[in-house]
């Protein structure tokens, strides 16, 4: 009994300690539900203490951030394979961190960005220890990767915000957008009319981040679940429908005659046992859709800003980029997160989500909702750069607005932007070199060149309008009766129009200017073999002969201008004298020997001698021709010309040269024009180039042009680029130039331009387009309309569609046209016009005055040593 009686005080102890032990448990649950704040309070501060730490880290991790700007080229087509390369590299880089990162900081952001600076600017931020990875595209040298600075927004009046979502089937994937047209496109579209005058901006930000695994296993449990309850509840419908039709038919008179055939009576035991529908098996594959695989599935954020400082646009920029991202919707879709009650919507622009917006968009946090959960492919769209088959539109900072009287612009047209306003556009005139306008008469070639050419001569600029039909003229004058520009405009008309035709003059074996001997006779021998088709396998004789006697007028016109005699020049129709006239060329001869050269002296002396008289005539008979002209001959007879290429370009005159035809003595007319004209530009080497005044010429008709000296014209747009000349041609039919000429130009030109036409006339010019517009959309423009590509700060732009400029709608201000006269009076003052009758008089006596100067020059050095001596006798 003693023994027995410790085991049970001790099962007595242990029975009265579980009592205890619940009471005290009861007493703890009590005093917690009596102080349950404390333990929320604890919660709390562990939670706040946390988040502090993280907030910590992120922003540290955050600071570490680089910046990558993808530039892409015209020609950027990059092909799927291309795009998803891309997009692992993306996914792959977002996890570049250090291990304390948060997870909140470990993404890669792409930014699309648009203030009116440029379309679309597209810039990739990211984890500094991946720039490496993100440096090397799999796009090739179609992208430029260069490091971003940062970027400072002055601060908007008016700002919206917005964070989109994933609605609809959370497994279904987006909308398979095409490669072409761009899905960049709409998002284009919907910042084309930004303005940056009024603070236009719009950004939007796509985060992609590699989610965890445990957070991607919890979406799928969730999902399944899901599934499984929606197929319960399915299943229950179901049964509750399949009882509800075996009642109505048990119930149906139709089952009771049947019992009565049947002899089957009564009671429940007649009645059919109905076997509910059983749950199916729910298909992962199908339940969980895009999510049921792990390969390159990522979570993204999406975040939209819009701001300006007028009220009301940011709204409507917003809108729009709602409206482009409907592109990417199907059953999934992009949806803005908020909560719309009437006219308002709770979202990331209000308390409590504004805060937090501002802080993922300051710091690039990705804290993505929980449905926000894509295949790569999905982003096919957004992982790459505006393709060529992205319709970019023409800012104002990319095509400079034209300013009337600005000399550092061109005016090329009127743009009509994607918001309906139409604007002047230029383009730097230190960079347009040559120009090239194609199309049918009357399309508006030569109204756009006469509206650039006007605008430059206000704008203090010297030019050159070369028309060989006139009409030019009379519709420029207007515009240019100005009393600052009659000083400096001149008319060479050799039309000889009216009862009583005035013409100006022009030497071109002139030497009172005191040009280089040898250039003046390069320039009108190579004149006369560009125009007659002479060259060395033909006619090696003509062009010896012609050198010949140009070398020996050339040097009696330096006599005569040493002699302050410049009107006893001799002209190019002496050329019959000094080969047939043995008098004359005898003192010609005389005179000049101590200005030839031995072998010029010597030719003279044994090959001419030699040559029989028939050799002259293919020298002389385009003389001849020339001759036989009252108007040619008019303006080449004069010993002292007043044309003077040279000088126009220094002095910044506007010169008017309107030749009479396209006929044979035209052509070689023109010849001469354009080779003096080569001649002049080339001799502005003796100027510094910081010296040289630009010079536009601007050639009308270019066909007729460069049917008298292809090769003239060709050397135009291949030289005059470095003398601060420049040439705008015009022409209706490209193929129809010499080929020298039209592959000079089309790869010198910095603009290109056509109006309507035929196909056929067109295609060689939207050839240099890469068919883009194709030639039927350029044959179809109304008049006035062109397409152009342009170049500015050394980029191409375009082609674009410009409406020409008209000049009684640019330029209505400055029209003038009752001081037409006094214009025209002034313009062919300068010009030292003279009626046509008294220089043909003149050029008739030239001879005679040469001649006779010639002579006395002769006495004069063969006096002066007698009168040496007598001088010497005297003392």
């Amino acid at each position: 009994m003693d023994s027995a009686a410790p085991h049970l005080n001790a099962g007595e102890t242990a029975s009265g300690q579980v009592p205890g032990l619940l009471t005290t448990l009861a007493d703890g649950a009590g005093w917690l539900t009596g102080h349950w704040y404390l333990f929320v309070l604890a919660l709390a501060q562990v939670w706040g203490v946390g988040e502090i730490v993280v907030r910590r880290l992120a922003l540290k991790a955050s600071a570490e951030r680089m910046a990558l700007e993808l530039a892409a080229s015209r020609h950027f087509d990059p092909g799927l394979e291309e795009i998803f390369r891309r997009g692992v590299q993306l996914a792959r880089a977002s996890t570049s961190m250090p291990w304390w990162a948060p997870r909140r900081s470990k993404a890669v952001q792409i930014r699309l960005r648009a203030d009116g600076s440029s379309p679309l600017r597209y810039r990739i931020e990211g984890p500094a220890g991946a720039q490496r990875l993100l440096s090397i595209t799999p796009f090739g040298p179609d992208i430029t990767v260069s490091r971003a600075r940062p970027i400072t927004d002055e601060p908007r009046e008016h700002t919206v915000r917005a964070e989109f979502i994933l609605r609809g089937r959370p497994t279904a994937p987006l909308r398979e957008v095409p490669l072409d047209p761009d899905p960049l496109q709409p998002l284009v579209d919907a910042v084309s009319d930004l303005r940056a005058d009024l603070g236009d901006l719009a950004e939007v930000r796509l985060d992609i981040q590699r989610a965890p695994k445990w957070a991607l296993r919890a979406r799928r449990l969730q999902l399944m679940q899901a599934a499984r309850r929606a197929e319960r509840r399915e299943t229950a419908r179901a049964a509750r429908w399949v009882r509800r039709d075996a009642a109505g038919f048990e119930d149906s008179l139709g089952w009771h005659l049947q019992q009565l055939v049947s002899g089957r009576q009564g009671g429940a035991a007649g009645r059919r046992l109905v076997m509910p529908p059983v749950p199916r098996r729910v298909d992962r594959a199908e339940a969980l859709g895009k999510l049921a695989e792990d390969d390159h599935l990522v979570r993204v954020q999406l975040l939209i800003m819009c701001a300006s400082r007028v009220e009301g646009r940011a709204q409507a920029r917003l809108a729009q980029l709602q409206a482009a991202l409907d592109v990417f919707g199907g059953r999934s879709r992009w949806a803005m997160r908020g909560l719309r009650v009437g006219p308002w919507r709770l979202g990331a622009d209000h308390w409590p989500s504004r805060r937090a917006f501002e802080r993922r968009w300051r710091h690039g946090y990705c804290q993505p909702p929980r449905a926000n959960w894509v295949r790569l492919e999905e982003l096919t769209g957004l992982l790459k750069p505006p393709t060529v088959h992205c319709r970019l539109p023409l800012l104002s900072g990319d095509l400079p607005s034209f300013t009337f009287g600005d000399p550092e612009l061109l005016l090329q047209g009127l743009y009509r932007g994607p918001d309906g306003r139409r604007r002047m556009v230029a383009t730097y005139a230190d960079e347009t070199l040559f120009e090239c306008a194609v199309g049918k008469a009357g399309g508006g070639k030569t109204e756009r060149a006469l509206a650039q050419a006007i605008g430059w001569a206000h704008a203090g600029g010297g030019l050159m309008f070369l028309d060989p039909h006139r009409d030019s003229w009379p519709r420029a004058a207007p515009f240019l009766a100005h009393d600052h520009l009659m000083d400096r405009i001149a008319l060479i008309d050799l039309n000889a129009n009216g009862p009583a035709p005035k013409v100006s003059s022009w030497n071109p074996l002139g030497m009172q200017h005191g040009p280089a001997p040898h250039e003046v006779v390069e320039a009108l021998t190579d004149a006369f073999a560009a125009a007659l088709g002479w060259d060395d396998a033909n006619a090696p004789r003509a062009i010896t002969i012609l050198t010949a006697a140009l070398s020996v007028l050339v040097a009696v016109n330096q006599t005569a201008c040493q002699a302050g005699r410049p009107e006893d020049q001799a002209t190019v129709f002496h050329t019959r004298a000094l080969l047939t006239d043995p008098g004359f060329r005898a003192a010609a001869l005389a005179a000049t020997a101590d200005r030839l050269d031995e072998e010029s002296r010597s030719w003279w002396k044994t090959v001419f001698p030699a040559l029989p008289a028939d050799a002259f005539a293919v020298v002389l008979n385009p003389l001849a021709r020339l001759a036989a002209n009252p108007v040619t001959r008019a303006f080449l007879g004069q010993g002292a010309g007043v044309y003077n290429a040279r000088a126009a370009m220094d002095h910044r005159m506007i010169v008017w040269v309107c030749p009479a035809g396209n006929g044979p003595t035209d052509r070689l007319l023109t010849a001469l024009l354009a080779r003096d004209l080569l001649r002049a530009v080339r001799s502005r080497r003796d100027t510094p180039e910081n010296g040289r005044v630009p010079f536009r010429l601007y050639f009308d008709e270019l066909i007729t042009l460069t049917g008298a000296a292809p090769e003239t014209i060709a050397s135009m747009f291949e030289d005059f680029r470095k003398y601060k000349a420049t040439v705008h041609g015009m022409t209706q039919l490209l193929a129809r130039l010499p080929a020298p000429v039209r592959l000079s130009l089309t790869q010198n030109a910095s603009t290109l331009a056509s109006t309507a036409g035929s196909t056929s006339a067109i295609a060689p010019i939207t050839a240099e387009w890469g068919d883009s517009p194709t030639p039927a959309q350029v044959a179809v423009l109304d008049r006035f309309e062109h397409y152009v590509s342009l170049t500015v700060r050394g980029r191409r732009i375009g082609p674009l569609r410009l409406t020409g400029p008209h000049l009684d709608e640019v330029f209505a201000d400055q029209a003038r046209p009752g001081k037409v006269a006094a214009l025209e009076h002034a313009a062919r003052a300068t010009a030292g016009v003279l009626p046509l009758h008294q220089l043909t008089a003149r050029a008739a006596g030239q001879l005679g005055r040469v001649t006779a100067f010639l002579a006395q020059h002769r006495m004069a050095t063969t006096s002066a040593p007698a009168r040496l001596d007598k001088s010497k006798g005297y003392q």
